[in-house]
């Protein structure tokens, strides 16, 4: 424990959302106190905290201290503190009134973001709304300097790069501007500009400027993070103006509640790394993670190494959400993070938050169990609460017994004094097991029916199964093995669930610790006091730079051991690490080095840790220094664990209650672990009462109570056996196996996206994975990129059909001809058969976007290719590994020698890039590895006669729930026309018409989506393979839904797609189809959106800007408007329907390649007025410095996206050059133009069609 100074009290505080959780270490007691309040409960105190140590220095010093007096001072040696002011705040979007200042032509650049839409398949594209009411553009630009030798006045920034400032800083402008805001009550500003990072002089000036004017916080992202990428940096900073002034009031309320204020008392506020930090030093962005962070370093300071050896998985289960972690000897950081809907850059613990807890609702949709993301909340919280809620999880434990009402607060009811309603819960799970056994009786008459238990116990194992996926991906994507773990479990409802949860990742060992019910408050005491320091360095590693490099963290030490010795830390409790921040030349993927022991090789420790995280190095390619950080550690070594003595008796029952376990009760005995000496075991079932927590000891499991005074349960397997000899598929099951297909999909993505190389798979995320029955049905598809829904089953059928029985374990295939169920030729798909016992079971693939395939032009995406030879190279089928050998040689000679034009002797360029090409290659086969290791595990868990049963089963599924979608379609079709047939059509910018007759069978649930009328094959390269049109239908499809399905083959089992022979949706084999994917993809969505009468058009486009020369390449889409709908406004400036990959870093942009972004933001009142009004589109004005191509492949610029239902059309798109003399010349949709140094690409992106008449 360590002893208390002159008798004083230490607070160790949670403040959460719902309870603040206290630990006290009170003078002359061995025990600590501990104390649960409500943290909101305005009838009896005003602040929870203050309440809490007022309430325990009363009971164990005698001295009665009133409410309304302040707290004395004189008995309290500290006080550390979590709380989560800052996080409900952004979540319920109550922080402070702030804005923006970014340099002119940025206003939007924050609310564009990276333009991805976060629910790829929620046509209302929701996304967060800003955290700033008003944007003041400043006339200031720094650029970077790209000719070293010709430019004068240069200026070396703070990263060692060389700027220009080309237009100082306008403060008469920003003076008027500022007087604005302060004339509207706006008095905060969040403040980035361009290349600040190296250059923040100008940031300084605003804010010099606006404190001068009366505004009382200024937020400069330059202060706060000095890193490169203008979007994470500028969001960081609108979190902290928006923030921070509401913690500096709750702050300073809180310390003006004790006597002589902040002069008397010891307080530290813990941060989202893990770290303390005084009053003056706690900030908004630094506070969002503040809670779970002391839970973290909870379980890890007392847990690992003293109770095991192996590495922790932290297990936070809590009444909305689960958080996720990992311990292995430190803290695992990163250094951005997304709560909230908020991008925030700066170390912060790295902690993943799953929508699953004990008030995610309970649902039965399509015959299968769905457990959250919504949740009941605190109120109506429950049925259980007594306040009129829904089925939660909370309710299926209560059903099982593992809530116990009889250990449970009685504070529900009107007066707040009543137990937990049992009968009412009851109730309505009889009322849900009517619904689903109505449904397993329609699906077989012979089935028996689900008892409430069975059902309450199929949504816990849902529930379970949902926390399981993130935790598999915390692991697996560093490259960890899951199964190596202890779990570490804690917060209110972890324990119940903690045996589950193990046996499911393939644990052996559970932790629990004795203050598992409030050890983000305990891990308060535990924490040490954190100073950080940071400046950007861009330079390439060598001798000369990490000696520069070491300078910079001189200076940086410097200055955290002053920070740490001002707060009273001698020396010899002073620790430092140094980091560099590194990354390969040519990828985006940095990665934070601490400094290896000893010596002073950063870039061996880089590259064992790439290895590690990513399974290979990168030969021949240069390391480069973005960042030098320095991270200070003030140690307190004030709270030690304290030893048992080995208890002497055995261990007794308090008494019994039945719980409900498999198929059966149990009469289970309960324990309470106040009573429970270190040595005692106690074999499952059995109950742990652990203050507020329930503790469940399953059966087959044994618990064990340590010599500090802690629970470990050891997990003995029991093996996962499903009935199959039903009919029907089990519902509960169903959903287990939807998350476990999915979830395998998932993970194959994740080590393609370590794995891979090149930008477009690593950073933009152009990929998708996938698994496949052994007939090649889509089994799942992992929601990657659209436009690759459903499209590679055609691939994988037409592979299947090629080699026939020639498919041998260790064979890997490789196609991308559009004719072999390909989409374009830069879309590379690898096939991998899975096989057991010599069988064939599954298939698994990946499809990626390689950067360069070869063709007339760089980067693989011509503007005027007529046929498919000029696209690339092309390959039919080919084994890429044979036997489990690699076939380089052969690869290597169909990319760089492709089939050139039969008829005449031209002789297309093969790929450019073939050493990218072959490690992204490499790259798939490693993700189809990583599919076929975990479709082996579950083969190995359930037998595969369970596995392809289910396999069966989901896409089954999958098609009730489209059948059903379409009767209610057909339903709505005919209540408004009379009819169910719906013809609709649209235009491609050549005149090209895509026509579509839907017709709904509504009694059967069944659709044909016939293009009859479709214009012929076209003399260009937006023809569209087959493939690309199944996947436009399954995406559609899917958005209708809207349930979480997945997405495989039973998705089109109700539907019919006649495609005429010769159109341009069904070309011949040798028609150029690159913008088949691209645009004309995005043509055929909206012609079926609009059948369905479920949306306006979208921008219809990709906008897809390639430029480069013989030294380098650069790919990008742009985005756009999307269409209103009956309920909704179009959302402006975002991917839209078959796209969804990212936009690169306005600085990343310029300090990568040879441009000027001079604008980058909406473009106004382009969406069409409507009811509902259409998304508006963008504008992008890039100045190219030197010399250089430049393609455009783009649609919508002859005919608009529609309007709906009276809604007006979108804006079409324009695409122009501006040339050094001002002359502005329309390039059209689609063109190749070699531009000179100082001339402006300007493209302006459609918008999206409105909905309905404006009014």
């Amino acid at each position: 424990m360590g002893s208390l100074k002159e008798g004083k009290f230490r607070f160790c505080i949670d403040r959460g959302g719902t309870f603040t959780d206290i630990y006290a270490e009170v003078p002359g007691q061995s025990e600590g106190c501990v104390m649960k309040l409500l943290s909101v409960d305005p009838l009896n105190y005003d602040d929870a905290p203050i309440e809490g140590i007022r309430r325990i220095l009363e009971e164990f010093t005698g001295q009665k201290i009133p409410r309304s007096s302040k707290i004395p001072t004189e008995k309290i040696e500290w006080i550390r503190m979590g709380t989560t002011v800052a996080t409900n705040a952004l979540l319920e979007r109550k922080g402070e009134r702030i804005a923006l200042c970014v340099t002119r032509g940025f206003r939007d650049l924050l609310q564009i973001g990276n333009q991805a839409r976060p629910k790829i398949f929620d046509l209302t594209v929701s996304k967060p709304s800003n955290l700033y009411e008003e944007v003041v553009e400043v006339d200031e630009r720094i650029e970077l300097v790209i000719d070293e030798k010709n430019v004068t006045s240069s200026i070396e920034g703070i990263s060692g790069e060389l700027v220009k400032v080309t237009k100082p800083i306008d403060i008469d402008g920003l003076r008027y501007s500022l007087k604005h805001l302060l004339d509207k009550g706006i008095y905060c500003l969040a403040v980035v500009l361009m290349h600040s990072y190296t250059y923040p002089q100008h940031e300084i000036l605003v804010e010099k400027l606006a404190l001068s004017m009366g505004f009382r916080h200024v937020s400069l992202s330059s202060a706060l993070t000095p890193m490169v990428r203008a979007v994470p940096r500028g969001l960081t900073a609108t979190v902290d103006a928006y923030l921070t002034p509401v913690i500096k009031e709750y702050l300073t309320g809180f310390m003006s509640r004790f006597e002589d204020g902040a002069n008397k008392v010891n307080v530290l506020f813990m941060q989202s790394d893990g770290g303390l930090a005084p009053e003056q030093r706690f900030s908004g962005h630094k506070a969002v993670l503040s809670g779970p962070a002391g839970g973290v370093v909870g379980y890890s300071q007392t847990l690992f190494e003293l109770e095991t050896s192996k590495p922790l998985i932290g297990f936070d289960m809590g009444g909305t959400s689960t958080d996720v972690s990992r311990y292995d000897g430190s803290y695992e950081q990163v250094l951005e993070t997304q709560i909230a809907g908020a991008i925030i850059q700066a170390p912060q613990l790295a902690i993943n938050t799953v929508a699953a807890g004990g008030g995610s609702k309970l649902k039965f949709q399509f015959g299968s169990f769905h457990v959250g993301p919504e949740s009941v909340g605190a109120h109506p919280g429950p049925v259980c609460y007594r306040k009129g809620g829904e089925l939660a999880v909370t309710d299926a434990n209560l059903i099982l017994g593992t809530v116990i009402p009889d250990f449970f607060p009685s504070i529900f009811g009107p007066n707040e004094d009543q137990p937990l309603d049992v009968e009412a819960t009851r109730k309505e799970f009889t009322k849900l097991a009517l619904d689903i056994n109505s449904y397993r009786k329609s699906q077989d008459s012979s089935v028996k029916n689900m008892t409430i238990e069975e059902i309450a116990l199929g949504f816990v194992n849902v529930a379970n199964e949902t926390m399981c996926r993130p935790i598999r991906q915390l692991t697996e994507m560093k490259g960890h093995e899951t199964k190596n773990h202890a779990l570490a479990c804690f917060g209110g409802a972890g324990p119940q669930h903690a045996c589950a949860i193990a046996r499911s990742l393939g644990m052996s060992e559970v932790l629990i610790h004795r203050f598992c019910g409030i050890l983000s408050a305990y891990g308060m005491g535990l924490a040490d006091v954190v100073e950080e320091a940071q400046e950007p360095y861009s330079a390439v590693y060598s001798t000369d730079s990490v000696l520069e490099a070491s300078r910079r963290e001189s200076v940086l030490l410097t200055q955290v051991r002053g920070k740490l010795r001002d707060q009273g830390f001698g020396e010899e409790s002073i620790k430092t690490e140094t980091y560099l921040n590194l990354r390969y030349e040519g990828t985006d993927t940095a990665i934070m080095v601490k400094k290896p022991t000893g010596v002073d090789d950063y870039a061996v420790e880089f590259e064992r840790i790439f290895q590690k995280e990513y399974g290979f190095k990168l030969q021949n390619r240069k390391i480069l220094i973005c960042d030098a950080r320095v991270r200070g550690v003030g140690v307190t070594n004030i709270m030690k664990p304290r030893e048992l003595e080995t208890s002497r008796t055995s261990p007794q029952p308090e008494g019994s209650y039945k719980i409900f376990f498999g198929k059966e009760w149990y009469q289970t005995p309960l324990f309470k672990l106040e009573k429970l000496g270190y040595g005692h075991v106690l074999p499952g079932p059995a109950i742990i009462m652990n203050g507020n927590s329930t503790v469940i000891v399953e059966p087959n499991c044994v618990a064990s109570i340590t010599r500090y005074g802690n629970i470990r349960i050891e997990i003995h397997s029991a093996s996962a056996t499903v009935d199959i000899t039903e009919k029907v598929a089990d519902v509960v099951q169903l959903s287990i196996f939807n998350h476990r297909f999915m979830g395998i999909a998932e993970q194959m993505g994740r080590t393609l996206q370590r794995t891979s190389i090149s930008t477009n798979i690593k950073e933009r995320l152009d990929f998708s994975c996938a698994l496949f029955g052994p007939d090649g049905g889509l089994v799942a598809n992992a929601p990657h990129v659209p436009v690759h829904l459903g499209a590679m089953s055609s691939t994988v059928c037409w592979q299947l059909e090629y080699w026939n029985d020639d498919l041998h374990e260790g064979d890997v295939l490789v196609t991308n001809h559009p004719s072999a169920g390909g989409s374009h030729l830069p879309d590379i798909t690898v096939i991998t058969p899975v096989f057991d016992n010599d069988k064939l079971v599954f298939f698994v693939a990946s499809r990626g976007h390689h950067a360069e395939i070869g063709g007339i032009t760089p980067g693989s995406m011509p503007p005027f290719s007529k046929s498919l030879w000029e696209e690339g190279a092309t390959i039919k089928a080919f084994k890429l590994v044979k036997g489990g050998i690699f076939q380089e040689e052969g690869i290597i000679n169909l990319l760089i020698n492709p089939c050139s034009d039969e008829k005449s002797s031209n002789k297309i360029p093969g790929t450019r890039r073939i050493q990218d090409n072959l490690s992204d290659l490499r790259a798939q086969v490693a993700a189809n590895q990583r599919g076929i290791t975990l479709i082996k595990e579950l083969i190995d868990q359930y037998g595969l006669s369970t596995v392809q049963s289910y396999m069966n089963y989901v896409q089954k599924n999958a098609e009730e729930a489209v059948r059903e979608m379409l009767k209610a379609v057909a339903a709505k079709l005919e209540r408004e026309t009379g009819s169910t047939v719906v013809e609709e059509e649209d235009y491609m910018d050549d005149g090209s018409i895509i026509h579509l007759k839907l017709s709904i069978d509504a009694k059967n649930g069944e659709a044909t989506f016939d293009f009859e009328g479709t214009s012929s094959e076209v003399y260009g390269n937006w023809n569209a393979p087959q493939a690309v049109t199944a996947a436009a239908v399954i995406y559609c499809l899917r958005c209708l839904v809207d349930v979480d399905i997945p997405l495989n083959q039973g998705c089109l089992a109700p539907v019919t797609i006649h495609i005429p022979d010769g159109s341009f949706l069904s070309p011949s084999d040798k028609a150029a189809v690159v913008g088949g994917n691209v645009l004309t993809s995005q043509r055929v969505t909206d012609v079926i959106l609009t059948s369905f009468q479920a949306c306006a058009c979208s921008q219809g486009c990709m906008n897809n800007l390639t430029f480069g020369d013989d030294t380098f390449g650069y790919y990008e889409t742009i985005g756009g408007g999307s269409g209103a709908g009956p309920t909704w406004d179009g959302t402006s400036g975002v991917q839209c329907h078959m796209t969804n990959t990212r936009m690169t870093d306005p600085e990343i942009f310029e300090q990568r390649y040879p441009v000027l972004l001079h604008k980058f933001g909406l473009r106004e009142n382009s969406g069409g007025a409507g009811y509902h009004r259409g998304g508006d589109g963008l504008v992008r004005e890039i100045e190219f410095r030197k010399q250089i191509v430049v393609s455009i492949l783009s649609e919508r610029r002859v005919h608009a996206p529609r309007g709906l239902k009276g809604g007006k059309d979108g804006a079409r798109g324009t695409n122009y050059l501006i040339k050094r003399d001002k002359r502005r010349v329309y390039l059209g949709g689609k063109n190749t133009v070699k531009v000179d140094a100082g001339e402006i690409l300007q493209i302006c992106t459609p918008g999206g069609g409105g909905f309905g008449s404006p009014l």
